[in-house]
């Protein structure tokens, strides 16, 4: 944006600003002919088309931005965006060097708590409402499911214990 200087004129200059002060007509220079000049808002155009240019700059980062994570194959998941909140959390965390600097860093952690709160309880909401919870009752149930389908094609008893031993011992480690 090119910045003029605030320039005197001759009464007569049909540049000269129109508006008025308590002294008579502004003696400045108008930016456009039968305007006013940059003192009376005679730059105010140029500011509004600044500020459309702006806004329409950042929204088309935004509109970049969504089209970049729209395309993702690795889109976040909920479970992500937890880590995400998680890490940020521990970071404020690790910032405080005393109980004066986690005082000046509470509103920050206690937002963070509440968000990662909110998206905690939606997660578990959202994984009961589509069957993705089991309790440990059903995934014992999937789990020798899986160990009867396994040992109807595999006839050695050995591998078929360690097979067996090793799911199940899968399953006590999820459910730790």
């Amino acid at each position: 944006m090119d910045f003029e200087q605030i320039t005197k004129v001759e009464a007569d200059d049909p540049w000269r600003c129109q508006s008025t002060m308590k002294t008579g007509q502004c003696p400045n220079k108008a930016t456009s002919l039968g305007g006013t000049c940059l003192v009376h808002g005679g730059n105010s155009h140029l500011q509004a088309e600044e500020r459309k240019r702006i806004t329409n700059y950042k929204l088309d980062r935004f509109r970049k931005s969504l089209e970049r994570h729209a395309s993702s194959p690795k889109l976040k998941t909920l479970n992500d965006e937890v880590a995400i909140l998680r890490m940020l959390l521990e970071e404020q965390l690790n910032q405080c060097a005393d109980v004066y600097d986690l005082t000046l860093k509470s509103h920050i952690v206690s937002d963070l708590v509440v968000k990662l709160e909110k998206l905690v309880k939606s997660c578990h909401t959202l994984e009961v409402s589509l069957g993705g919870v089991m309790d440990k009752n059903t995934l014992i149930s999937f789990a020798t499911d899986i160990i009867e389908i396994i040992s109807s094609h595999v006839e050695d008893e050995a591998i078929l214990t360690a097979i067996s031993d090793g799911i199940l011992a899968l399953v006590d480690k999820d459910q730790a």
